[in-house]
């Protein structure tokens, strides 16, 4: 079995905030990391890049009187370098739009789908006032649908759906802020209508795709699949391959999807087919809602034009996250963007935090108040001080040696409790394959907690003067689940679970569970608490802490960033 794992590509004329960090990049890697255990690490390829074409792009550069390229060629470093050494992403490849293997593979894969690829002459907006077509997002108006005012002419933020720039009502560009005029032009579509049937059929039969991913896919179907124009007029892409386009390039959603290809064939240009084009490969996406349409209805119509690779298989979106109630917003200082969070607290206990908050059913509040009752209760109190504990008593009255299991002398606590242990890693797997990584790791705290109370009735500390076999019991049980609380904790916290690892003098190679009797007789090494409490008040001081990171912060972003 082959698994393929991908996190949205960032657009990188932004700093990623916590909010498109759970959403894409560190789900993605917490399921890779799982998966890695689950499978061999030989049979899993965890890829992603940097989004860098497009206007955005093209229009901050004739700002600054520099060429695309030197932008975004900062921004993707300090993106990569932010990803991969600070938040412990574990990429097989973290790419680029601008990578020659990636322009050559979207080239030649549009080639390859000519026949549902037709020319088709369009009105579009032109701001007269800067002398370009401008992009479906860069118009910005009223949904004709659900009258949100500040609707992009690709699609509306508020209620989702996808949009064109003459759909909109009072128009307006974003650049300027004047009333485009609608000029000619000639574009090529990809004809998405030839799909209509085979996506519908796709979604319904599929068993692994998340219910609330077929509900907006099967809504887009519904109401008829048009032909999508997948050329632009700009300058900063990818030259769009077809005869008579010379001056044309390649709408960004389009090749970005195909990223996912082509960055793996940048992992390993022999065997990249494993991965795509055979059956027996499970794919896994990472995104948030609003990438749906993309991810679900327009990815898989390309990939069957083409007949050669393999359709997605579990489409993992998230809801929205909102940061005290309110939405992420740069401008208004409203969030935390991920080249701040590690000025603030451990990056592995963010890591932590935000799959604890990961919205899977419906937008979820990022609170400071629910942060710290996540560190301070969940990590420390129910994990870091349960391991403590364990290992103390081992250290007191073992000598420090993991005792072996008396099994005629287990009673039904004891089986139960083994049991869970066996089970907790099993279906903690169950829930992430399903793209629920939150609903996964509550089968973590389940095991932390239930754990704590066994010992709580058992006291071992009585145990220890009237019954040393029972005692050996109690303590070799409980540093099983200690154990398996490190296999755990790594997808999430990489380097606390090798701490826990440490402590326990093992090594984790595989997600099964412990084996009690393989455990018997280990020596654990030096016992220290794991985590540590943050301090109470937090809350109110997190605006002065943020002011301060932001100085430092914003000083060191690269231009296109600040």
């Amino acid at each position: 079995m082959k698994i393929f794992v991908a996190s949205a590509w960032p657009y990188v004329n932004a700093v990623p905030h916590l909010g498109n960090m759970i959403g894409s990049v560190l789900s993605a890697d917490v399921f890779a990391r799982y998966a890695r255990l689950k499978y061999g690490k030989d049979n899993v390829v965890f890829v992603s890049g940097s989004d860098e074409h497009g206007t955005p792009i093209e229009v901050e550069a004739l700002k600054r009187k520099v060429s695309p390229k030197e932008l975004t060629d900062q921004a993707h470093e300090y993106d990569k370098k932010l990803f991969i050494d600070v938040w412990e992403i574990s990429y097989d490849n973290y790419t680029r739009t601008e990578s020659e293997v990636h322009k050559k593979f979207v080239r030649d894969f549009l080639l390859s789908i000519q026949r549902y690829v037709k020319t088709q002459e369009e009105v579009l907006p032109y701001c007269e006032n800067d002398k370009i077509f401008l992009p479906d997002r860069f118009v910005k108006g009223k949904c004709p649908y659900c009258g949100f005012e500040d609707a992009r002419g690709d699609q509306c933020d508020n209620c989702g759906r996808l949009l064109t720039p003459s759909s909109l009502i009072d128009p307006k560009c974003s650049i300027c802020g004047s009333k485009p005029v609608l000029k000619n032009t000639t574009h090529w579509f990809f004809d998405l209508s030839q799909f209509n049937d085979k996506i519908a059929d796709w979604i319904k039969s599929s068993k692994t795709m998340p219910d609330s991913v077929k509900a907006v896919a099967l809504s887009w179907v519904s109401e008829g699949l048009k032909p999508r124009a997948i050329t632009r007029d700009n300058s900063w892409g990818i030259p769009a391959p077809f005869d008579g386009a010379e001056k044309k390039t390649i709408y960004v959603w389009f090749e970005a999807l195909l990223g996912y290809i082509s960055a793996t064939i940048e992992v390993n240009p022999e065997s990249w087919e494993n991965f795509w084009a055979h059956d027996d490969v499970t794919s896994y996406y990472f995104i948030g809602k609003d990438n749906i349409p993309f991810h679900a209805v327009i990815f898989p119509a390309m990939l069957m034009a083409s007949g050669k690779y393999h359709l997605p298989d579990v489409i993992g979106a998230t809801e929205y996250l909102l940061y005290e109630g309110q939405k992420f917003s740069k401008s208004r200082k409203i969030g935390i963007w991920v080249d701040e969070a590690q000025s603030i607290m451990d990056i592995e206990y963010w890591r932590y935090v935000l799959i604890r908050l990961r919205p899977e059913e419906r937008d979820t509040n990022f609170t400071w108040r629910e942060v710290v009752r996540i560190v301070n209760t969940e990590l420390n109190d129910d994990i870091g001080n349960l391991s403590n504990r364990t290992l103390t008593m081992i250290k007191r009255y073992f000598n420090g040696e993991i005792p072996r299991v008396h099994y005629d002398l287990l009673d039904e606590r004891d089986k139960s409790l083994i049991s869970l242990m066996n089970e907790a890693p099993l279906k903690m797997g169950e829930q992430f394959e399903k793209g629920k990584l939150k609903a996964g790791t509550d089968e973590l705290l389940r095991l932390a907690r239930e754990n704590n109370a066994y010992i709580n009735s058992k006291a071992p500390w009585e145990l220890a003067k009237t019954d040393v076999k029972r005692l050996s019991n109690v303590l070799a049980i409980s540093a099983g689940v200690s154990y398996t609380l490190s296999l755990m904790l790594y997808p999430l916290m990489p380097k606390h679970s090798e701490r826990l690892m440490e402590m326990l003098n093992v090594k984790v190679n595989s997600w099964e569970p412990v084996n009690l009797d393989s455990l018997a007789g280990n020596r654990i090494g030096k016992v220290e608490p794991l985590f540590s409490k943050l301090p109470a008040d937090i809350e109110s001081k997190i605006s002065e802490i943020l002011k301060e990171t932001r100085d430092k912060v914003e000083k060191n972003r690269p231009i296109l960033l600040k």
